[in-house]
Parts: C-alpha cells; structure tokens; sequence
C-alpha cells in the first residue's frame, strides 16, 4: 500500500455498562441496555459498509463485550483483534500513540475504548474538518455510549497526529 493510502479510523464507545457492587472499573460488564446498543453497532457499522479489518480494543470487559456482540452483525470478521491495555484509560495522545503502531496493511482499524478518551480523539484528529452536521452533533452531544465516530485520512499510520483526519460520519443509539 502506498503511503497515500485512504485509511479510516472508526471509534466506538463502549455500550452501557453496569455498576455492580464491589466490582473493580476495569471489570464493569455491560448492562441489559448495553447489550441491545453493541448490536445495534455492529449492524449501523455493516450497514454502512464498514467492515474493518484491524480492532483496537480495551481490555475493560464491557469493551470486550461490546466488541463480541458487534462482531457479529458483520459480514466477515476483521482480520486481527488486539486488546490493548494501553486504551484502558488513555487520554487522546496514548491512543494515538498506539495507533500509530498499526501495521500499514491494514485500512479501517475500529479502536473500542472509552470516554473521555474516545471524544477527545475524535476532536484532536478531525478539529473541524468534515461533515459539519456530524461535527455539530458531536459538539453538542458528546460521546454517548455505543456512539461511533468515522474518520478519514491518508497516508501511514505512523502518520496519525492531530489535525489529520476528517470526520465523516457520526452515528448515536439515539439516531
């Protein structure tokens, strides 16, 4: 792939988790409402034609869990699945740290973390480029839980920096 290669990072939030007692935030599992969003997700992402090819995911349960039931409603699963320690908690510049680490064959990278790593992100790489309804919503909304960010740049993933991508599209469980 040449290094102007049309790439796209797709941000998921995790869905709606639970607070049970006594349980560690890392190990928070997903609650009834965040197992009906991660579908729901996974189907917005086939039926938007994405079907990536490398995931980025926490390693927090409900990160996983979300990433297993989206997986699902797609029509071929990614060809790697990494779950990544350092997305658990990380602010915008660990994360991009990481995606800079993606191998360059791969094309759409879903990267499943959390607030309020995931909105910043999403700000830092697109700024104000792209869609100015999906940029407004996200101003206005934030990142609400199984919400989904698309962005578009070129180039190499070592090439991840702020500023660099546009955002294309943007999708809440609300829409």
């Amino acid at each position: 792939m040449s290094a102007e290669t049309s790439r796209r990072i797709i941000v998921l939030r995790h869905a709606k988790a639970d607070w049970p007692n006594q349980v560690d935030d890392h190990e928070r599992p997903l609650a009834d409402r965040g197992r009906h969003q991660a579908p729901d997700a996974g189907r917005w992402l086939a039926d938007s034609g994405i079907n990536p090819d490398y995931v980025l995911c926490s390693t927090a349960l409900r990160t996983r869990e979300t990433w297993k039931l989206a997986v699902h409603e797609l029509p071929r699963r990614p060809q790697k699945t990494v779950y990544e320690d350092r997305v658990y908690e990380a602010s915008p510049g660990e994360i991009i740290t990481v995606l800079q680490e993606t191998p360059d064959e791969f094309v759409d990278v879903v990267l499943v973390g959390h607030n309020p790593g995931v909105l910043g992100l999403t700000q830092v790489l697109a700024g104000d480029a792209g869609d100015r309804e999906a940029l407004e919503r996200l101003r206005l909304g934030g990142f609400p839980t199984a919400a989904i960010a698309v962005l578009a740049f070129s180039g190499s993933w070592k090439g991840v920096e702020p500023g660099v991508a546009e955002l294309v599209s943007y999708h809440t469980p609300q829409d």
